[in-house]
């Protein structure tokens, strides 16, 4: 958890444990991204969203083909297709929401896999713990002090010194993110280029002084090349692209958040890993769910408009992007009395991209009769959330080895699905 580089609600601020020892050596990466002028050269790019508050999995990737889910769910479930708002149908026994209805054509496409029946060998239904566990890719373990994704850019060998390698845009660095690896974590893109230029020009009139004075101490080289390091985004100016291809994002958190990202991919800042938690959207519904109209139906429908227009957006550059969708629990089969849907277990996952082997579900599907089902009341797990995030990490961004990203789990070929190729 050293060696952090934070980007606070469009600010700058250096903070992290034990930081001014770390600080020159991680910031030497920013003079030498800035060296390279931009040229990173083609960069593979896993945009990881996570849906915080355990999505309805079973609302979301609809089992219409099963008639418990009908029976267990009498006011929230989502109708067969060809009914009144009902399912999109996928492969005759499983369905999208209707208000997914942007994902169809990605589908269709067969640039959209869904893994289900996916998540953590651990039983916890605590939101803390679960997304601990799945950000930090040791579940039950609670001292693992790095997260997945900082694992996985120490072992990813394509000598990136990009400053903008891995990105979160949100206000902090998220779980998956911590540790040696560098990475930044903004909120708006326009505002860090303004606030960059403004920070330029206080340097420029006095500041740069007052670090030189400290040359000798080693903060003069940390000062200057902080200062190289915020005018590094401003230069690549990813906040005047404007969206391809037609593409109409939500204007909504989520919306912007995907929009920015894919600003940076087109910048060619060398974005390796972008990270996303979904703001503005609370998939904790326990309450008043709905179905095909209502509250899980409104997030539903923000959340495939704003992916969508990212694919579009893109366009082309998808053969070099995968965007994987996560939660950290699934949501109890039978809804509760108050209309909702509690902490569950198993659910599902969105793998996006041009080298995808979409048009598929994943996963070994046990059921939702009472004896399949995970404690008798949750949809059992059959996939290790392990195995779909180490398929991504090995067959697009090329890690090599997977113990030192799951320490402890031996994540292996023989246990992806194989929705990459």
């Amino acid at each position: 958890m050293d060696r952090r580089y934070f980007l606070r609600s469009g600010g700058i601020a250096l903070a992290s444990l034990g930081l001014m020892s770390a600080a020159p050596e991680f910031l030497h990466q920013f003079a030498s991204a800035q060296a390279a002028k931009n040229s990173f050269g083609k960069k593979k790019t896993l945009i990881a969203i996570f849906q915080r508050g355990a999505v309805d999995g079973l609302n979301m990737v609809v089992p219409h083909g099963e008639d418990e889910y009908y029976s267990l769910r009498r006011n929230i479930a989502i109708q067969p297709p060809k009914k009144n708002n009902g399912a999109i149908d996928l492969d005759g026994f499983f369905g999208l929401h209707p208000s997914l209805s942007p994902f169809e054509k990605i589908w269709n496409d067969k640039r959209l896999a869904i893994i289900n029946s996916v998540g953590s060998p651990d039983n916890t239904r605590s939101h803390f713990d679960a997304q601990d566990y799945m950000e930090s890719g040791t579940p039950g373990v609670k001292s693992t002090r790095d997260g997945w994704i900082n694992r996985l850019l120490l072992e990813d060998q394509t000598n990136n010194d990009s400053p903008f390698r891995a990105v979160s845009m949100a206000q902090q660095i998220p779980r998956s993110m911590f540790g040696r690896a560098p990475s930044i974590a903004m909120t708006n893109l326009a505002d860090f280029s303004i606030k960059a230029g403004n920070y330029s020009n206080a340097v420029q009139g006095g500041f740069e002084g007052i670090w030189h004075e400290k040359l000798n101490d080693g903060l003069g080289d940390t000062g200057k090349e902080t200062f190289e390091a915020v005018n590094f985004l401003k230069r690549a100016n990813p906040a005047k692209l404007k969206p391809d291809n037609g593409a109409v994002y939500p204007n909504s958190p989520f919306g912007r958040s995907l929009m920015q990202i894919a600003q940076l991919i087109k910048a060619g800042v060398g974005l390796e890993v972008a990270f996303t938690d979904s703001p503005g959207l609370n998939w904790d519904t326990h309450a008043n769910q709905g179905g095909a109209q209502g509250q899980m139906a409104n997030l539903l429908r923000d959340f495939g408009a704003a992916i969508s227009a990212l694919t579009i957006d893109l366009g082309k550059t998808m053969d070099d992007v995968v965007i994987l969708t996560m939660s950290e629990f699934g949501r109890t089969v039978r809804q509760n009395g108050t209309g909702g849907t509690d902490h569950g277990h198993g659910n599902a996952m969105f793998v996006i991209g041009n080298s995808v082997k979409g048009g598929k579900v994943y996963g070994d599907w046990k059921g939702l009769k009472a004896g399949a089902l995970n404690e008798g009341r949750d949809l059992a797990v059959t996939t290790d959330f392990r195995d779909v995030f180490g398929e991504v990490a090995s067959k697009h961004l090329g890690t090599g080895d997977l113990k030192k990203v799951f320490p402890g789990y031996e994540s292996n070929a023989k246990k992806f699905r194989g929705f990459l190729g």
